[in-house]
């Protein structure tokens, strides 16, 4: 094992941490295993405390334009309360639970762009060492690969995903943030929609979907944005190219509805505290706009993959450590 000398804020010859993730995927509401790494410094140092952060980075609107920022969307403590010896390594265990709404990364293996991470606070004798970060990668759940994939098989294409800083009013999400995929329109569709907006918003019981279609507007009259919201069981076995596409169907004749006449519930949540914007301007990339092919595989071909991994590692180290700096 190769240590990351990483002070910080700890000085020189303290300890050091590294944290390792386990490589199996990781799911939302699912576990998130690994082990911290100590690396003794050259005396002997009380740990008081192992902290884990769950890290993101936001798009946040406001009236200047938008921004972006690093949000704490949990916080575990896995060990402390020791000593540990000058140049003792020492490993600690831990297994946490991921929060249902943590955002999806990659679709087959391929990214979508998303920036997530796992930070390591050590504290040492009254100072605190952010000094390692780890990336997080997140895999679909069985009904969100589901629902991606009939709208793989319907014609629809990746364009892009971010993460919204703000509530989807009148649903129970529960981060301060919220996911959107953003899709091409299949062909059958590009006459009346622009582009169509997806996020899933996952508790223990199942998926309350969000569609939003930018609408595009006729000869006499302007485009608007409908949205639809849906409910799902974890393990629903539906035909899912024919739900989704009905899905689709009542989001473009901009029908209100719940799916099975089950209405959206509210946990008390974001209710009214903001409402779902569309936004198109900041959302386009490179190579992102492909049409695909059948299948989710093909959704997912819409991400150029090599390039968007390696984006991602550079945003996560780049970023992330920017924030930490101007925190301490």
């Amino acid at each position: 094992m190769v240590f990351k000398r990483l002070l910080g804020s700890l000085g020189v010859g303290a300890p050091t941490v590294d944290t390792v993730l386990d490589p199996a995927p990781v799911l939302p509401g699912g576990a998130l295993g690994g082990q911290v790494h100590l690396k003794g410094g050259q005396a002997d140092f009380d740990i008081e405390h192992i902290t884990l952060d769950l890290v993101a980075r936001v798009e946040a609107e406001h009236e200047e334009g938008e921004s972006e920022g690093v949000v704490v969307f949990d916080r575990f403590t896995v060990g402390g309360g020791f000593r540990l010896a000058a140049e003792e390594s020492r490993g600690v265990p831990f297994s946490v639970t991921l929060p249902w709404e943590t955002p999806v990364t990659e679709l087959y293996g391929q990214p979508l762009g998303i920036v997530l991470g796992v930070r390591t606070e050590l504290a040492v004798a009254g100072a605190k060492d952010r000094g390692d970060l780890d990336q997080l990668t997140v895999g679909p759940l069985p009904a969100q690969e589901a629902i991606l994939e009939a709208l793989g098989q319907l014609g629809f294409g990746f364009k892009s995903a971010d993460l919204e800083y703000g509530h989807i009013g009148g649903t129970g999400q529960r981060l301060p943030f919220y996911q959107e995929i953003e899709l091409t329109p299949a062909s059958r569709y590009a006459h009346q929609v622009n582009e169509i907006e997806l996020t899933f918003l996952a508790n223990p019981a199942g998926l309350e979907v969000v569609l939003e279609a930018d609408k595009r507007g006729g000869l006499f009259s302007s485009g608007h944005d409908a949205l639809t919201r849906f409910t799902v069981g974890h393990h629903d076995n539906r035909d899912w190219a024919a739900e989704v596409d009905g899905w689709i169907r009542q989001l473009v004749e901009h029908r209100s509805a719940h799916g099975h006449g089950a209405p959206f519930a509210d946990h008390g949540h974001g209710h009214g505290h903001g409402e779902h914007h569309h936004d198109d301007h900041h959302r386009s990339g490179p190579g992102m706009g492909t049409t695909i092919a059948a299948g989710a595989a093909g959704l997912a071909v819409g991400v150029v993959g090599g390039m968007v991994a390696a984006e991602v590692v550079d945003e996560v180290g780049d970023f992330f450590e920017g924030d930490d700096e101007s925190e301490d």
